[in-house]
């Protein structure tokens, strides 16, 4: 896993231990922040997966080279 996955699942483990602190302690500020760190890493995550898919350089085969006449 590179840097990136690890930052994208602490940041969304610690979206979730905020939405079951604020659900615990009745504070909806909190909690609704913690949903939206969760669906912010989510989406960060599926955009960076679709960037580095459309960046991707191919491996393609080399063109044979063209018969030379004598």
């Amino acid at each position: 896993m590179s840097k990136i996955d690890w930052v994208l699942l602490s940041i969304f483990l610690a979206g979730f231990l905020l939405f079951l602190y604020g659900a615990n302690v009745y504070n909806a500020i909190v909690g609704y922040g913690g949903i939206y760190m969760c669906f912010g890493t989510i989406a960060a995550y599926i955009i960076i997966y679709i960037y580095h898919e459309l960046t991707k350089k191919s491996e393609c085969e080399p063109l044979p080279s063209p018969p030379q006449s004598p």
